[in-house]
């Protein structure tokens, strides 16, 4: 009997936990855009370029300033994104459905950028004016709330990963938000403590910049076919 009690037990357990993992969370979905997020963290872009400079000229501790003022303004995208993009779900799944499809296209059209750049990376020259921690905060801060392409790539981003058919979208927007900061301020942070290293390495080896290119052009494209193809 005993014995009986316990399968039973086991298979609401079972049961339970699969409805959980399909309906509440889908890690799944998570680990992708984790993954996803570290990927794009890494490739040089003006924001972890700024760092790198920064870490330069200035420092360790002002790159890291540098990093909390960037990552900072990444929760007012997310508020914008979270509380419009939400609204428009519940309005028309047609326009949410026009929403992904904007964003795969603006991920092709980044695609599209990284293809007609050169591939050269640049880092900033010895001249950059230092400044006070809280100087590169309040600068790191605002280069991101200001900056429409952050607004643009979130949109584009974050709509394909939402990863629970039962948690309010706000709620899962958010969650997003946090772990896009928790990856990006870890990737960067680690860019702004090996700023020497990383800087002398890009240096030595000109082909870098032309295998970070096609790295690129292969994760955007391949963000916008997930996108495209994803359940809301």
């Amino acid at each position: 009997m005993f014995k009986d009690n316990h399968k039973i037990d086991n298979y609401f357990l079972n049961l339970y936990f699969s409805y959980f993992k399909k309906n509440v969370l889908n890690l799944d979905i998570l680990l992708a855009f984790i993954s996803a997020t570290t990927l794009l963290a890494f490739f040089p872009g003006p924001d972890n370029i700024y760092v790198l400079t920064q870490s330069l000229v200035n420092g360790k501790k002002y790159g890291l300033a540098t990093v909390a003022g960037l990552i900072s303004g990444c929760l007012v995208h997310t508020t914008l994104l979270a509380f419009g993009v939400s609204a428009l779900i519940k309005a028309n799944d047609y326009l949410f459905l026009g929403i992904k499809i904007f964003g795969a296209l603006y991920l092709f059209y980044i695609a599209y950028k990284v293809f007609k750049s050169d591939g050269s990376l640049i880092l900033g020259g010895d001249n950059a004016p230092k400044k006070s921690l809280f100087s590169l905060f309040k600068q790191g801060f605002i280069m991101n709330v200001l900056n429409p392409k952050v607004a643009l790539f979130f949109l584009a981003f974050f709509p394909g990963f939402l990863f629970s058919n039962t948690l309010n979208t706000i709620t899962q927007f958010y969650v997003l938000g946090v772990l896009f900061m928790v990856v990006s301020f870890v990737v960067f942070s680690i860019i702004a403590i090996l700023a020497g290293s990383i800087s002398s390495y890009i240096i030595k080896n000109e082909k870098v910049g032309y295998i970070f290119k096609w790295l690129q052009i292969v994760v955007f494209v391949g963000l916008g076919i997930y996108i495209l193809l994803s359940d809301k």
